[in-house]
């Protein structure tokens, strides 16, 4: 392994608890209160998965966590991802203003299905993880990259982004926080810009992947789009 590369797996644990952290306090501080449940759960189930994801793939492979850490990309790719990174700061943000001055009275059969979904969302990526090492967080094809046709992607040809989807447009609720919805929704389209993006560079530079287009319908949801 490249010295490099060692070094940013040295970054493996260190990266996803300065995460963590950083999501506890965008949660906290602006509840004004650490009776903030909502928040607790949720915040719970995203470090435990999170750190596992960490500490499985750097024993299984370490390459998916140095394709992870990497965010360099020819534009426009880097306003995209600061428009995601704005959203997410939005749709965190807003529950703990929600919970202090109780905006919304969403019940908790909801907060707890909504956290359920979280965590589904969350599984379906790590499944998504152990089929494509190459599930990079930028838009890129590398040297011999195959084209990946098993596990979900044999139903939709993007089954990260549907993973993503589940989680942001359930996290709202999650904390407990009907306003918060209104930005997680602009993450729909986002995301299908960034898919349309993506298959255009991947036919283009990713032998095989043309015929993976044609046998593979769907992008995102079955029998939908």
């Amino acid at each position: 392994m490249a010295d490099n590369e060692q070094v940013s797996l040295s970054k493996a644990y260190l990266v996803p608890l300065i995460i963590m952290i950083g999501l506890g306090l965008v949660l906290f501080l602006p509840a004004g209160s650490l009776r903030f449940w909502q928040g607790w759960i949720w915040w719970s189930i995203f470090a435990v998965l999170t750190l596992f994801v960490a500490a499985y793939f750097l024993k299984k492979d370490p390459g998916l966590l140095s394709r992870r850490m990497n965010i360099k990309e020819k534009e426009p790719q880097p306003v995209i991802i600061k428009f995601i990174s704005l959203l997410a700061m939005l749709t965190y943000l807003i529950p703990g203003f929600d919970f202090r001055f109780h905006w919304s009275a969403v019940p908790v059969w909801l907060v707890i299905a909504a956290n359920i979904l979280v965590f589904l969302g969350y599984v379906l990526i790590i499944a998504v993880f152990k089929e494509n090492s190459y599930a990079s967080t930028i838009i890129q094809v590398e040297h011999e990259q195959p084209v990946i046709t098993t596990g979900p992607y044999a139903i939709v040809r993007h089954p990260m982004y549907l993973g993503l989807l589940i989680m942001e447009l359930s996290t709202p609720l999650a904390l407990g926080s009907y306003w918060a919805l209104i930005f997680a929704c602009l993450f729909i389209p986002v995301n299908i810009f960034r898919i349309i993006k993506e298959e255009r560079l991947l036919a283009q530079d990713l032998p095989g992947y043309k015929d993976y287009l044609r046998k593979t319908p769907y992008r995102l949801i079955p029998l939908i789009w």
